[in-house]
């Protein structure tokens, strides 16, 4: 089968992963071991897509916080057909249409999981969309609904709101009726925003964060920021503290800036304020009823038009160094998404 191989640590942006060059980190076999039924109750699945997330990217580039021993098969989320099924299988048939996260390994064109990992892709939902949603979405979700317990009428503030959790956290707070305030770069991602129905778009190119946010909550009469969701660290989450309410809650998804921001212990008291740090993925250890109900709801969602995944550049396999330069550059408004049995290249839907 094929599958990309990460067998050094590295930046996988640098050259194509079918290039000889050894600068590369990544390799792309077109021989590699399919994958076998591992247990009764295992699953092979044809991958249809799988989502590249800036997870993948910091693991690739050694900076991630679970390294896994080389050389291995990149890859988390994805979505695609049961090609085959152990014997105690009963949830599923060879040709169901499903979806699931894994640690490792859906970078190539089969998976294996066990049946009590996968979802049921509901009739009419679209595969390559499903792909996209366990991780962007399923962060998004168990932050803002089960940790924040966002409300109707509170006010939440999403940085890096352009980027895959940020659209996927924009979609839910409008779901949950809150007031959304985005913050992005450019011209094109503000209006992206603006079509999803943001109650205020702050564009770093133009000018200051706070200024800009608090006259806003002035205008509507608002004493704050009940809810800061942070994918992006650094001076950023410096400064949108500043625009905190009493007993605010901040949600701590990563740190795309590159800088772990500090929060001051003593202001965290004064203020009331409660701060989760969210790895959505430890959740499958230690909680994982709560991301199986929280994919099922999305799931739904999804299925009824409730939020839509904005997919921005989809890549074959052979171009997967394109698919993570556009991540790294900045490039992608929501998603890219890597595709397999499509006979598609590198395009942008932007």
């Amino acid at each position: 089968m094929e599958a990309l191989l990460c067998k050094k640590i590295g930046d996988p942006t640098v050259v194509p992963p079918t290039s000889s060059d050894d600068s590369s980190p990544l390799t792309l076999s077109t021989s590699h071991p399919i994958p076998q039924l591992n247990s009764p109750t295992a699953i092979r699945v044809r991958v249809k897509a799988t989502s590249l997330n800036y997870a993948n990217y910091l693991q690739i580039l050694g900076k991630y916080q679970e390294k896994p021993p080389l050389p291995f098969i990149p890859g988390s989320d994805y979505s695609g057909l049961v090609e085959s099924v152990g014997p105690g299988v009963s949830k599923f048939r060879v040709g169901d249409p499903v979806c699931s996260f894994a640690a490792l390994g859906s970078f190539a064109q089969f998976i294996v999981a066990d049946e009590s990992e996968l979802f049921r892709v509901p009739d009419g939902c679209d595969l390559v969309a499903a792909g996209a949603l366990p991780v962007a979405y399923g962060t998004s979700h168990v932050a803002l609904v089960h940790r924040a317990q966002l409300t109707s009428g509170q006010v939440l503030l999403v940085l890096g709101a352009a980027g895959g959790v940020g659209v996927s956290a924009v979609q839910i707070g409008k779901l949950c009726g809150a007031i959304v305030i985005a913050v992005a770069r450019g011209a094109e991602k503000v209006q992206f925003l603006e079509s999803l129905g943001v109650d205020h778009v702050v564009d770093l190119t133009k000018g200051s964060v706070t200024e800009s946010v608090k006259g806003f909550l002035k205008a509507r009469k608002l004493k704050g920021v009940d809810v800061l969701y942070d994918p992006v660290g650094g001076k950023l989450t410096k400064e949108t503290m500043k625009l905190l309410s009493w007993g605010a809650k901040i949600l701590v998804i990563g740190f795309a800036s590159g800088e772990i921001p500090v929060i001051p212990a003593n202001i965290a008291l004064v203020k009331n304020w409660t701060i989760h740090g969210l790895y959505w993925g430890s959740y499958k250890t230690h909680k994982p009823a709560v991301l199986e109900d929280s994919l099922k709801e999305l799931l739904s969602w999804l299925t009824r038009g409730l939020i839509t995944v904005h997919i921005s550049h989809t890549y074959s396999l052979p171009e997967a160094n394109l698919a993570f330069s556009a991540l790294k550059d900045r490039k992608v408004i929501g998603k890219v998404m890597i595709t397999f049995d499509d006979g598609s290249s590198a395009r942008s839907k932007l």
